[in-house]
């Protein structure tokens, strides 16, 4: 099935796919070249690991994850194919973003530096907790071929939904992050003063802001949207799938159909036969 807006949908998704890339690259450049590097000892160093794996993990793979159903090469791979690779890509991006949170809370032990005081750790870690719980619910549910389909047909919107949310929060937090670290770090010059370091990171901020704006157009353009399978079922809330629903309702009208037009056909034959039969009594008794 051929997509509506193809090189449209391919124009977007090479940008996105490079406006990701390049949140990455200038999130490495970053800690590399103005942040002194990475390591795993309690430093800085250990701290810087933070935003490295939360860009890479949290933003741009969770964005990939998002979209891939609407590959349209993909199209013709299995629908469960397609979900493991959704679980597989998120299972990835929460593996690096719990590795993300074990950098930071162990640099700020080693260093007596307070955890969980600014808005920015608060909605960060709500947004970690929301997304395992996400993870979790999406496997038992929608991967595992256990749960009846009324569930899924009841938790598929909401599913949706909250992965969207979850991703918009990811975006919002990401960037307050950044603009934490740098009022946080560049004393001298200061951040007001427009020193370099401040610069690039408003860059690498804005980078991932288009990003998660991209991300959001194509999942929510309804004629990008993966096509039905030829036999696959709708599911209904009711627990009724709509397949069957489809399936029974051309034989039952072309059962009627058929059984009107016999019908009608008889009773026009019967009404020529009797007046048939009037006239020929008429002549008799003429």
């Amino acid at each position: 099935m051929a997509m509506e807006g193809y090189w449209r949908f391919l124009a977007l998704l090479g940008s996105a796919l490079l406006v990701g890339f390049l949140s990455v690259i200038f999130t490495l450049v970053w800690v590399l070249h103005y942040r002194e590097g990475l390591g795993w000892d309690g430093s800085a160093l250990e701290f810087n690991w933070h935003p490295v794996l939360v860009v890479t993990g949290f933003v741009f793979i969770q964005g990939i994850a998002i979209i891939v159903y609407r590959l349209p090469w993909t199209w013709k791979c299995s629908k469960f194919l397609m979900k493991s690779i959704h679980a597989g890509l998120n299972a990835v991006a929460a593996i690096l973003v719990i590795i993300a949170l074990v950098a930071v809370f162990e640099n700020h032990n080693v260093n007596n530096i307070p955890n969980m005081y600014s808005l920015h750790s608060w909605v960060g870690l709500i947004a970690v907790i929301w997304y395992l719980l996400q993870l979790l619910l999406g496997f038992l549910v929608f991967l595992l071929p256990w749960a009846p389909l009324s569930l899924r047909a009841f938790l598929m919107p909401i599913h949706v939904y909250s992965g969207l949310v979850i991703f918009g929060t990811v975006i919002a937090t990401a960037l307050m992050g950044v603009t934490e670290k740098l009022i946080f770090s560049l004393r001298n010059p200061a951040y007001s003063t427009f020193p370099p370091e401040g610069v690039f990171v408003n860059t690498l901020g804005l980078l991932i802001l288009v990003f998660g704006a991209l991300i959001f157009w194509i999942v929510t353009r309804p004629q990008w949207k993966r096509p039905k399978e030829p036999n696959s079922t709708i599911l209904q809330p009711d627990g009724g799938t709509e397949q069957g629903a489809r399936g029974s309702m051309p034989a039952y009208s072309g059962n009627n159909m058929d059984k009107s037009d016999s019908e009608l056909n008889n009773e026009v034959a019967a009404r020529k036969r009797n007046l048939a039969l009037d006239e020929a009594g008429q002549r008799s008794t003429m």
